[in-house]
């Protein structure tokens, strides 16, 4: 088959699934938005990928507002119609869609629609129920207005798909009160590329480059936006401070690691190591460095979104500590591994006495370290993983071919003010 598998972040796990399908003789384009800072995968093309596969990275006019009220939502849009136009040049038989904003989703969709290509809307994150608890609570006016509309138009372009990969069974229900019939939906939990991500030594390139080497590192990797709260990492710096032989090192950029900066100056931290996104290629080391890997998530993201962070942790072979929603996938994931200590997200008495308890039990932390990567070995095969979506791509082309029910009304697109939201929570 002909496919567009379009991931908006770039993370790495999708990039590898487009790899794999190009692997087994499709033909893909894989598209993301190359100006959002965020972690990226393996998104510039190698030696041994064949001729088939295509990767592009997408870019507005100018530069991208990501915490702009007014400009975010129009700037969607603008990136949703570059995608769109693309992918209709292209003319694949499906595409693959997921991690977008919905403004963005919804060109996609329609241009999907107009003409006749199947669209498969893999739901990452649950954007519109979230915009509406989160957004509504720090501003309860417009954001009860925006969550409704927001939700709204989500249900609409989960209707409109062909099919919906939802990445946990949590999820499925949402979809199912969207309307959507149960041969359409498909649940396929995140994963993390084993091959790309291995154990190493905690001593390594890059801990010395950071003057991190014989140290225990407290590491936290990923993105820190409205849907995690920094104030868990700032208490467990303050809470280690004293202890000479441990760094807490945040790998981030954006509001919350700017937040962290100031509070870092302002406390006088030197156990606080903050550092930009580094390169893929050395996330290896750089998961490596620690003897704790951390993960937070805030209560009010609920079953509704699962932090990719954790899979890659889990690849790297280290014991992980958790604050997150005793309900979410991530918690679910690390209690069925062994892996690691979980929280609930507002206890952050217990968040760090969990992290110094592994900082001060080898034998723990090596057993926890172990089912970790135990569990990616087991959880994590592409091979299986490719097979499930080859057929939901053949149901979403199948689905296509037949007849289409009549389109109903959109949301109206002037109905109410940009949002702040959309791929940041």
């Amino acid at each position: 088959m002909r496919l567009v598998v379009h991931d908006y972040a770039g993370h790495p796990f999708q990039i590898q699934l487009s790899r794999e399908l190009a692997r087994r003789g499709h033909e893909v384009l894989h598209l993301h938005f190359s100006q959002l800072r965020t972690p990226k995968g393996a998104v510039a093309r190698r030696e041994s990928d064949p001729a088939t596969f295509e990767i592009e990275g997408l870019a507005l006019d100018g530069p991208y507002e990501k915490y702009s009220l007014i400009k975010r939502r129009f700037q969607d849009r603008s990136y949703g119609r570059i995608a769109a136009e693309r992918i209709v040049r292209y003319r694949p038989d499906v595409v693959i869609s997921g991690n977008t904003p919905l403004d963005a989703q919804r060109e996609l969709v329609e241009a999907c629609r107009k003409h006749d290509i199947g669209f498969v809307f893999w739901l990452q994150d649950a954007y519109g129920l979230l915009i509406e608890k989160i957004l509504a609570k720090k501003l309860p006016l417009i954001g009860v207005v925006a969550g409704k509309y927001y939700r709204r138009l989500e249900q609409k372009l989960i209707r409109s798909s062909d099919a919906v990969v939802c990445i946990s069974e949590d999820i499925a229900p949402l979809v199912r009160e969207s309307r959507v019939e149960p041969e359409r939906i498909h649940v396929v939990e995140n994963w993390a590329p084993l091959d790309e991500i291995t154990p190493l030594d905690a001593d390594n390139l890059w801990t010395r480059e950071h003057a991190l080497a014989g140290k225990k590192v407290v590491l936290y990797s990923g993105t820190l936006g409205l849907k995690h709260n920094p104030v868990l990492l700032l208490q467990l710096a303050l809470r280690l401070r004293r202890r000479d032989d441990t760094a807490i090192v945040v790998v981030s950029e954006g509001l919350g690691a700017d937040w962290l900066r100031r509070e870092k100056t302002e406390h006088g931290l030197e156990n606080l190591v903050l550092l930009p996104f580094q390169p893929y290629h050395r996330m290896s080391e750089v998961l490596a460095s620690a003897s704790v890997l951390v993960a937070i998530l805030e209560a009010a993201v609920g079953v509704f979104s699962v932090p990719s962070k954790v899979l890659s942790y889990l690849c790297a072979g280290r014991a992980l500590v958790l604050a997150v929603p005793p309900a979410n996938l991530a918690a679910k994931i690390v209690a069925r591994a062994g892996a690691g200590l979980a929280g609930a997200s507002d206890d952050a008495e217990g968040f760090v006495s969990h992290v110094e308890r592994l900082l001060t039990d080898e034998r723990l932390r090596t057993r926890l370290a172990n089912a970790a990567r135990g569990y990616a070995l087991e959880a994590f095969n592409i091979d299986s993983i490719a097979d499930r979506f080859e057929r939901i791509v053949e149901s979403a082309s199948r689905s296509r071919a037949q007849p289409q029910p009549t389109r109903g009304r959109w949301p109206g697109r002037r109905e109410f003010p940009s949002s702040p939201i959309a791929k940041e929570i």
